[in-house]
């Protein structure tokens, strides 16, 4: 009779996770990643964000340009999907730090920072 090892889905692991260590060199995300921290001046996006005095913090735009930017590069354009991602995807968390923002939130910034994101872009283009 054949024998079979053992197992049990029930069981649970903790397994320590450094984002940092996830975004590997030489690869798209880690690419992306380091423009947008060290290379693209994000100040235009400030402009957007009236909280200074009162009002919750806004995430960080960096952070949903990453995400949305490596999305957009796994063919992924639906803000759900996203915000999933966010939360069941290595990748996606290291790149947000696992933040987690709302599919709403994804969704507001990219119809609302259309004018924003243009002259990035031109500006990086041109």
């Amino acid at each position: 009779m054949a024998r079979y090892k053992e197992y049990d889905y029930s069981q649970g692991k903790f397994i320590p996770i450094h984002f940092d260590k996830q975004i590997l060199p030489g690869t798209f995300e880690h690419t992306l990643h380091y423009l947008i921290d060290n290379e693209i001046d994000l100040s235009i996006f400030d402009l957007r964000y009236q909280n200074d005095d009162m009002g919750a913090p806004a995430y960080d735009p960096a952070i949903l340009l990453k995400i949305i930017l490596y999305a957009y590069s796994r063919g992924i354009t639906s803000s759900r999907k996203i915000a999933r991602c966010c939360e069941e995807n290595i990748v996606f968390m290291a790149l947000s730090a696992d933040t987690r923002p709302h599919f709403t939130t994804i969704a507001d910034f990219i119809s609302s920072a259309d004018q924003e994101i243009i002259r990035l872009f031109n500006r990086i283009m041109g």
